[in-house]
């Protein structure tokens, strides 16, 4: 093992040279841990999980949660949910494993397979309406919509007396005269 130390107040590194072949196991029956693997810094510690995805992945994830409003959660469907086999008629097992493999498998690269062909495409598209819409929005239906509030500010101040003196007295005494009526439902 070589210490490498440059100043005193730099950390101290280790670097280990030695062959994978000759790391041995530790008393506690755990694989001994590896000293070329460099510690995650504090910014890294955040991070951390992201480093599994990398190892499972091709690709480093760009974005951690995809759906962290959960618009898609209707799409959260298994095997289970659309195959199922009631106790008084069954495949064999191994047709059932299979077929979930298969399901699985072709779900999967079916959905990469289109995504590759037209995510770009309809994200382009999604982009141009919603800068259209947005601009749309902004320079003409609020700046109108401002317009027809500033012009007719009183007819909202009549509106809003006659709902207090009108309807909300109506509802008021509507509600209390209904609120003391119950329903029993009885079984016959």
């Amino acid at each position: 093992m070589d210490t490498l130390k440059k100043d005193e107040d730099s950390e101290e590194v280790e670097i280990d040279l030695g062959d994978s072949s000759d790391l041995e196991e530790s008393e506690d029956g755990e694989e001994p841990q590896t000293l070329w693997r460099a510690q995650p810094s504090l910014d890294e510690e955040e991070n951390i999980h992201t480093s599994t995805l990398v190892e499972i992945s091709d690709t480093k994830p760009l974005i951690t949660s995809r759906d962290a409003r959960g618009i898609n959660d209707c799409l959260k469907v298994g095997f289970e949910d659309v195959i199922a086999e009631p106790p008084s008629v069954r495949s064999g097992d191994r047709v059932w494993i299979w077929s979930n493999a298969l399901f699985e498998v072709s779900r999967v690269w079916i959905y990469r397979i289109v995504t590759a062909l037209l995510a770009l495409p309809m994200s382009a598209i999604s982009g141009l309406l919603f800068g259209l819409l947005s601009c749309f929005h902004i320079w003409m239906v609020r700046p109108c919509v401002r317009c027809v509030l500033i012009g007719n500010r009183w007819i909202l101040s009549f509106w809003d007396i006659m709902l207090q003196v009108v309807v909300v007295p109506f509802l008021t005494s509507a509600g209390k005269c209904c609120g003391g009526l119950g329903i029993h439902l009885a079984k016959e």
